[in-house]
């Protein structure tokens, strides 16, 4: 979710074959180790104290929206187990939107090294939208480790994209990309499930639980990792083309652990 170049990679190239079996989710070999079932939500700007915050930990926003601090009915709704994180202009015309993150600036939270995180989500289909499920490492001191298991732009309801980061303090940048086109029968705006697995060789990406790619983890992604979800707008001109407001609609984040 930081905002550089992606340098966009062949999905499995230089991969070595492997067995499909390795590849399918077990979950009956984890167990859970983090459940949000929005039947309430404990949110606050910074923390400390609750569950998530309502910013990146490291004060980042990013895009065409400022992500708000938490107020009554904006951004974050709950109804029914449902949370809703709404994107809207405010008196001025600027956007702004919602955003939570697992751990708070000092690293009091929910953060996890390897195991299968997912979220399941309704996202919105329209330009200038930019919602996200993603992962980022505790340690930042010398780089920051990123993996987006979700970003879905609005206009290109086709399918989405997942991508591994390492933004290095110096400048440099890794990364891994693939376009996961799965919107042809399945529709964005219908409840799906959106994953990805860490272990100690390989990152997996699932949708509905379903294997899509993987790529090969670098030492830099092992460590303990927390979760970011947010409903970002696109920092351009289709952002104007947004229905205002607009909404993400999210029934559960879950974490497993390997037994």
């Amino acid at each position: 979710m930081l905002i550089a170049p992606v340098l966009v990679l062949a999905a499995l190239a230089a991969l070595p074959a492997r067995s499909a079996e390795e590849d399918e989710l077990d979950l009956s070999q984890m167990s859970l180790s983090f459940e949000e079932e929005f039947d309430t939500l404990s949110v606050s700007a910074w923390g400390p104290g609750t569950r998530w915050i309502a910013h990146t930990p490291w004060s980042g926003d990013f895009g065409g929206a400022r992500f708000a601090n938490p107020e009554d009915g904006f951004p974050f709704t709950v109804k029914d187990g449902i949370l809703r994180i709404e994107a809207r202009k405010d008196a001025e015309g600027e956007w702004q939107s919602g955003l939570l993150a697992s751990v708070d600036p000092k690293g009091n939270g929910f953060a996890q090294q390897y195991g299968y995180f997912e979220m399941r989500a309704r996202l919105p289909v329209a330009p200038g939208l930019w919602p996200a499920f993603w992962l980022v490492g505790k340690d930042r001191s010398e780089y920051t480790a990123e993996i987006d298991a979700l970003e879905f732009y609005g206009d290109k309801p086709e399918g989405y994209s997942s991508v591994v980061h390492i933004w290095y303090r110096d400048g440099n940048h890794y990364s891994r990309y693939t376009r996961n086109e799965v919107f042809g029968d399945a529709d964005p705006g219908d409840f799906h499930t959106y994953g990805v697995q860490v272990d100690q060789d390989w990152i997996r990406i699932y949708f509905d639980r379903k294997f899509m790619w993987k790529t090969e983890t670098q030492a830099e992604h092992r460590q303990p990792l927390y979760l970011l979800l947010n409903l970002a707008m696109v920092d351009g001109p289709t952002k104007d083309q947004a229905p205002s407001p607009s909404y993400m609609y999210v029934d559960y984040v879950r974490a497993y652990r390997a037994d």
